[in-house]
This record gives C-alpha cells, structure tokens and sequence, in this order.
C-alpha cells in the first residue's frame, strides 16, 4: 500500500511537472512570434550638416544609440544636409513627412518665428549649455517649446533638445577685431537670434548654412563670419581663406541640437519606441558634452600651429556685445504688431530670466572659481 502510494505521488509530481514544461513551451510559442516577427520600422533622418562636419557625426551618434538600443524593431537612417532638402528647409520637411524625421538647431526656424531661437541660441543669460538644458527639461521650457511648435507654428512635428555646444566663437576675420565698430558695415553670417544682435552693432547679416559659408568668404561675399567650433571649423577651410580667429563671444553663449520627427509616425510608435528616440538624446547629450572636451582643444592647437592667430574677442567687443542683446531684447518682448514676436517671445524670456536668476546665482556663489585652481597648478 506504502509502496503504492509513493509510486502514485512520484507520478503526479512527473505529471505535474510535465505539465508545466508543456505549459511554459507553449507560452513560449505564443510569445516568441511577437519578437521575431516584429517589423522594423526604418525612419529617414536627416541632419542639417555636411557628411564631414563632426555635428554629423554627433548626428551620427544618436542614430547609433537608437540603432542599438531599437533591439532590431526601430533603424534610423542618417542622410546629411542636402540629401533631400537643405539645411533651412528641415523643419517643413518633416512637417509635411517628406522625411521622417531630422537633426539640426531651432535657430535654423528663426524665420518662422523669433522665439525658435530662445531653445537653440538663447541671450546669454545662461550660464553655459547644459543650464538651458536644465530649463529646457526641468524649468518648464518644453512646454513652451511644445506650444511655439503646436500652438503658434503649428508644425506637423515634435521635438526636443540635446547634446550642450559650446560658447561658439566671435568668428573668422581678414583682420583682427580690436573694436566694436569694425561690425558697422560688415557682411557678416550668423543665424538666429544673433543675426538682430549684430544688426544692432551695425553689421549686414548674411544668414548662410554651413556648407556655403567658407565659399562666400573666399569670393568676398561675405567679410566674417562665425560657424560653430574649432573642429568644424578646421575640416571646413576656414584657415585657407582668413587667419584670424577671434574665440569667445556673447552672440551664441549656449546653444543645443534639436532633434525632430514627423509627429504622425511618432506617435504611431509603441511608447517603449518613443521613450528608446527621447532617452537615446539624453545618452547622446551626455556623451557628446564630454567628445566635444577631448577634439575642440586640439584642433584649435592645430589652428595655432598652422599659422591661424587664435586670439581671445576684446572686452569692449563683448560689453558691445551685452548692450546690443538689451535692445534687441527689448524690441523683440515690446514689438505686439508680429506674431513672431512680442507676447509669446516675451513669455520665453520671462520663464527664461525668472530661472536664470535662481539658478546662475546659486552656481556662482556654490561653485569655487576654476580658474584660480588652473591658474595654481598650470598657470606658470
């Protein structure tokens, strides 16, 4: 009876177990097919830079992130500017699902509406890149964001920002810029919001994308001009066509990418899909922030050691500078006759002083100076 009862137990634990195994494989089964199965959704995705600039290959290095971390059901494909529209024209494109979806800089949308510039060359209240980042994700300025491309533009597409640039320089110059008033009368390129800064110094302002503007240099239709950084500069020809690049400027302080998708294929995308686009600029962001430290110095040392005279813009030059952006700035809040100005612009602004206040205050009181410290252990 004993050796009976044992024998029907081991059995039902067999049978049991058995069961399970019968039951897990089929769970498998049914799960598997959702996985292996799954489409690839590929997106076009093209940048606002020349395939040889290296913001293409921060371009590049977003894409790579979203690759990787799509598990084989989401692939962006990177063209560079010009593959299907230029550079300008990258926002209507993904608008209207020309492409699906791109890289570049709000500032390039100045046209549309001044405000794009505040997200993407912003006055220089901010401190650095990475504070109107801060802003941008936890001081309320994706809302507004949010609002300027649904609301205001009503653009087909959504956005966010990433990766911190940094300052970028006064610029490239047939002679050195000792005093404000060699802008009166410049044929100048910039964008953005600094195109009206320099305006205001009395500059003609030549709005250019980057692939044209050592071109219009090197004929004389442009007489200066800024771009981006020293490694952009460098591979451009910059120091083929001027030798004087004047380094620190309050025309583009802080400046960040953004990067766009047509918002009907985004939000057909499962949320796990769209959380792999959004988180995968924040990875990029941060990686980005610390490429930039290890190429900028030394291609501005390449500059140097070619013969360019890299030298710092004068103070005068950047009080200039600040004085400029406070009528620019107050024209632009005051101005109610355009919608591209005005009401809106000054609600970016205000949410944009009220946080800088707070936050610059507490960064310059909290944080001891870097450059007594450099000047301590490198300065001899």
């Amino acid at each position: 009876m004993e050796e009976t009862t044992k024998a029907a137990l081991s059995g039902g634990r067999r049978g049991a177990l058995k069961a399970a195994a019968v039951g897990a494989a089929g769970l498998a089964v049914l799960a598997a097919p959702n996985v292996s199965r799954a489409q690839t959704t590929a997106l076009r995705f093209q940048s606002t830079w020349p395939s040889r600039d290296i913001q293409q290959e921060f371009a590049q290095d977003y894409v790579d992130r979203v690759n990787r971390m799509g598990g084989g059901r989401l692939k962006l494909d990177l063209l560079a500017a010009g593959a299907v529209v230029g550079a300008f024209q990258l926002l209507d494109a993904v608008s209207a699902g020309t492409l699906d979806g791109g890289h570049g800089v709000s500032a390039y949308w100045f046209g549309k509406n001044k405000a794009f510039s505040l997200f993407g060359t912003a006055p220089p209240w901010f401190g650095d890149a990475n504070q109107l980042l801060a802003w941008f994700y936890h001081g309320g300025g994706e809302a507004l964001y949010k609002e300027l491309m649904g609301d205001i533009v009503r653009a087909n597409a959504v956005g966010f920002l990433a990766c911190p640039i940094p300052t970028q320089p006064l610029g490239w110059f047939k002679q050195p810029i000792e005093r404000a008033e060699q802008f009166r009368g410049m044929k100048y390129r910039t964008v953005g919001l600094a195109a009206d800064l320099f305006t205001e110094m009395g500059a003609a302002v030549v709005s250019l994308p980057g692939g044209e503007v050592v071109p219009a240099l090197e004929r004389g239709v442009i007489d200066g001009a800024e771009f981006s950084n020293p490694t952009s500069d460098r591979v451009f020809g910059f120091p083929d066509v001027a030798k004087n690049y004047m380094i620190q400027s309050y025309h583009q302080r802080t400046e960040c990418y953004e990067i766009l998708f047509n918002k009907p294929k985004f939000e057909a995308l499962p949320a796990e899909l769209q959380a792999v686009l959004r988180h995968s600029a924040e990875a990029a962001s941060a990686d980005m922030s610390w490429k930039v430290l290890e190429r900028f110095p030394k291609d501005m040392a390449a500059l140097a050691q070619s013969g360019v005279n890299v030298r710092p813009t004068p103070r005068p030059v950047l009080d200039a500078q600040l004085a400029a952006w406070n009528k620019v700035l107050e024209r632009m809040e005051g101005d109610n006759s355009s919608p591209a100005a005005g009401p809106f612009f000054k609600k970016v602004c205000d949410s944009q002083r009220d946080w800088c206040r707070r936050v610059g205050n507490f960064v310059l009181r909290y944080e001891a100076s870097q450059a007594v410290a450099y000047n301590h252990f490198f300065g001899r």
